[in-house]
């Protein structure tokens, strides 16, 4: 593991060398692009001098404590929050878990109880009790179940219902809606493709046709859209990867242009991505954007592809860390979008989630560590496909593969590769 320090005079050349430049033609955007320049400065300058340190700290009392409060008042959620309460146990649980806190057994059975609530009678779950049923929440449900990893919250799935729920949505060109009636993009496909595979009930025909409907979903900049024809975006685009290496088709991609454009995410003086060209860079873009990257090296490797090396990720790993614990972290706990901006729990469990993914580097025999700040900032590792831990991922596998299967014949799951 490298312990590695900040140096202030590389951060101020880097951050004079790497100033946007709107060569004398400001627009609304580069003036936006300089504001935030400067929060970054300030944000990095502030932390030197009220610390007199060189360490960067990651908060992990003020984070836990943040977390926890959150998942003891599920029920005591904003009016604009009602419909993502599944969500909320995710972003909480997946947060804690990567801090290396574990949650008592009433707490996770509390938990439990809660998402059983949220469970549609006819299939799936939804943003509460009572709503309808929707991919997003189901997505949600499933994973925070699986980062809970005990046997009672693995049965709060009704695997054969889910199936059920999920051919309810099911497209005849491959595609899923995201709830009866709904919309159709990338987000669909993905969380569909993750929930089958974790709790084992992928069919031969489940997923017929959804590897050329993604694949037509890459745009001429390299990275996908939500739909063919729209612009690349980052969350889209990690939708869209991450559902083929699922359903093992993210060979089919032109890769190299898909790499060309996600390295471009990452900001020169900042560290942090941004999630479009010629967007703000954005705290939760550090798992949608590290994550693609991880994918795709895994991808390249596979193919032989000179281009990947064993020594890092293709990101600048230490930028992003000082972004994160710099920029990014609230005194009194929570992570968030940029300076001058409110933590949540959402911003929470995406920059924990790309901290992480730089922090470690799994493709490299031994797995390499870069650490910046010292050994009390590691956090634990995710997998990139799904977020959630690589062990709680081959629990949860292991689990639904020993019970009987539902619905139509279907091929055994497999977890993808790290």
């Amino acid at each position: 593991m490298k312990d590695q320090h900040l140096s202030l005079g590389r951060l101020q050349e880097r951050h004079s060398r790497e100033l946007f430049q709107d060569d004398g033609l400001q627009t609304v955007t580069s003036a936006e692009q300089k504001k935030v320049e400067e929060s970054i400065s300030k944000a990095i300058h502030a932390h030197l001098e009220d610390h007199k340190m060189t360490r960067p700290m990651l908060l992990r009392e003020q984070h836990i404590a943040y977390l926890t409060e959150g998942l003891q008042h599920l029920s005591d959620v904003f009016e604009t929050l009602d419909a993502s309460r599944p969500w909320l146990c995710f972003w909480l649980l997946h947060s804690l878990d990567l801090l290396n806190h574990p949650l008592s057994p009433d707490l996770s059975s509390n938990v439990c109880k809660f998402i059983s609530r949220c469970q549609s009678p006819t299939g799936g779950f939804a943003g509460g009790p009572g709503q309808q049923a929707h991919l997003a929440p189901t997505y949600a449900a499933v994973n925070a179940l699986c980062v809970i990893g005990t046997q009672e919250a693995y049965d709060v799935i009704d695997r054969e219902k889910l199936l059920g729920f999920l051919y309810s949505l099911r497209q005849g060109d491959g595609s899923f809606q995201m709830h009866e009636g709904g919309e159709v993009d990338v987000r669909s496909i993905y969380c569909a493709a993750s929930v089958a595979s974790l709790t084992n009930i992928i069919t031969p025909d489940l997923f017929e046709g959804t590897c050329d409907w993604v694949v037509r979903c890459q745009s001429w900049e390299g990275g996908l859209g939500g739909l063919s024809g729209l612009e690349a975006h980052g969350g889209y685009t990690f939708c869209g990867l991450a559902a083929l290496v699922i359903l093992k088709g993210q060979h089919r991609l032109n890769m190299r242009s898909l790499l060309r454009w996600a390295c471009g995410r990452q900001m020169r003086m900042e560290g942090g991505f941004q999630g479009r060209c010629n967007k703000l860079v954005d705290g939760c873009y550090s798992f949608w954007q590290a994550g693609i990257l991880h994918l795709i090296h895994q991808t390249l490797i596979q193919e032989g592809d000179p281009a990947v090396g064993v020594g890092g990720w293709m990101f600048e790993q230490r930028a992003l860390q000082e972004f994160l614990l710099l920029c990014c972290q609230c005194p009194t706990g929570g992570l968030l979008d940029k300076p001058d901006k409110l933590g949540d729990f959402y911003h929470t469990c995406y920059c924990l989630s790309g901290l992480s993914i730089a922090q470690h580097f799994s493709c490299a025999s031994p797995p390499l560590d870069l650490i910046i700040g010292g050994a009390h900032n590691t956090l634990a590792q995710t997998h990139p496909v799904y977020n959630v831990a690589p062990q709680k991922v081959d629990r949860a596998l292991g689990y639904f593969r020993a019970l009987p299967r539902h619905g139509r014949p279907h091929s055994s799951s497999t977890r993808p590769a790290l």
